[in-house]
């Protein structure tokens, strides 16, 4: 199969691995190698009309031993198969590298034959990279659950990020739907991970020219709305997960149903964003703002509420905790008001030093005034228009109207081949 027609394949089946985060390390050129990594900035793919966008997302094959249930690549399903060679993708990512496509790698893999053959195939390809190569960008790795450690902590020497999905919130769900994983299987090397990184972090203090492994940390993904947890569920999950595996970060990817099965949603149901966009709202609150999971969501309320965010929720339901005076509360209960994000906490918390703030002086600290008018007060003074004793008043004034019935359009990854609107207008005036 020619080169370019595999890329088309393993680009498309790599758009459901979540990647929209920042590297997390800074490597500066060194001489004899190629290229550098930035903390901040690192985009996803690459589009045809030239624009930088700057992770090549690949599959090394989509030729799947297993038959995950909710999986496009799965074993039993009628698609195009591909697979590239360590020498293909390594001479790939060169070329676009050279041509400033490209800053960086993420790779990742379907199972083919088995999880040690796919580790080997994925290793061979990015040392190739790396050691003949030269190649000193930004390398993200999916690890493969049920691989040798030997592997795991081979690959773990070459890239800069790793990340092992979890998938789905359950081990029920996971029999049911993914019957060849396993919690443990997946459990195992995000643990090995976790004791790779601190282990390397002692080292690191001792001798500075120890050889780093995962230096930005690991990551996983949770497929929401193809098992029927709620929420609260996946939410404890989410945070258990922070604190025993040191995670970077957890990704939620909405499912949008491309096979039909029965132990799957129905084929014309639309993918859950607005559920994928309150689970990262909530999951800011656990990283930055100091909620726990159990405050978010109890039993008596395992879902989020569709017209107000985790945080405005939160508060509404919490009235005994407001007004706020905004000259004397302490920081952690100004993270906790609506409309105050981390950054404006801190402008608070350092202006109020100087002078007694206002309601003008909060709007020029970048103070969410349209929602936190109703939680706090200014020297005693309150700006909210509407009685603060009835949470349900409150509640209807904050409330997001009509995004539940807001249409969205799923995401889609932005592709090395689809046309756009500049390859039209090339078209029309005979460029193309």
């Amino acid at each position: 199969m020619d080169i370019f027609k595999k890329l088309e394949i393993l680009t498309d089946a790599a758009k459901y691995d979540v990647a929209c985060t920042s590297s997390g390390v800074d490597r500066p050129g060194m001489e004899g190698k190629l290229g550098t990594a930035a903390k901040a900035g690192i985009c996803h793919s690459f589009a045809a009309d030239g624009r930088c966008i700057s992770l090549l997302k690949v599959l090394m094959s989509n030729d799947c031993a297993f038959d995950c249930t909710y999986c496009v690549n799965r074993r039993s399903t009628d698609c195009r198969r591909a697979s590239f060679t360590p020498r293909e993708l390594c001479e790939l990512t060169m070329q676009f590298y050279r041509r400033n496509y490209i800053e960086g790698l993420f790779l990742s893999s379907a199972v083919a034959k088995n999880p040690d053959y796919t580790c080997e195939l994925m290793l061979s390809a990015v040392k190739m990279l790396r050691d003949d190569c030269g190649f000193w960008g930004y390398v993200h790795i999916k690890a493969i659950p049920g691989a040798s450690p030997r592997l795991t902590e081979q690959l773990g020497r070459y890239a800069d990020r790793m990340s092992v999905n979890i998938e789905l919130p359950s081990q029920q769900s996971l029999k049911l739907l993914a019957p060849q994983k396993s919690k443990e299987k997946i459990l195992t090397p995000m643990a090995q991970i976790r004791d790779g990184i601190a282990q390397n972090s002692r080292e690191i203090v001792k001798y500075k020219a120890a050889p780093r492994f995962v230096p930005a940390g690991q990551s996983t993904q949770m497929i929401i709305g193809a098992s029927p947890e709620s929420d609260r569920q996946i939410l404890n999950l989410t945070e258990g997960l922070y604190k025993k595996y040191s995670l970077k970060r957890v990704f939620f990817s909405a499912y949008m149903p491309v096979v039909s099965d029965r132990a799957l949603p129905a084929i014309d149901t639309p993918p859950p964003l607005l559920r994928e966009h309150r689970l990262y709202q909530a999951d800011w609150l656990l990283r930055f703002y100091g909620f726990t999971a159990g405050e978010i969501l109890d039993e008596e309320h395992p879902d989020f509420n569709p017209l107000l965010d985790p945080k405005c929720n939160w508060a509404v339901n919490h009235m005994e905790h407001f007004p706020v005076e905004i000259n004397t509360a302490p920081y952690e209960m100004l993270l906790r008001v609506p409309g105050i994000g981390v950054k404006s906490a801190m402008r608070i918390r350092s202006a109020r030093r100087q002078c007694r703030l206002d309601f003008d002086g909060l709007k020029k600290l970048g103070v969410v005034l349209k929602r936190a008018r109703y939680f706090i007060v200014c020297s005693g003074k309150s700006a909210s228009p509407l009685p603060t004793d009835n949470p349900a008043v409150i509640a209807g004034a904050i409330s997001e109207r009509g995004l539940g019935q807001r249409k969205v359009d799923p995401p889609e990854q932005l592709s090395f081949f689809a046309p756009v609107r500049e390859d039209g207008v090339k078209c029309l005036t005979g460029q193309i």
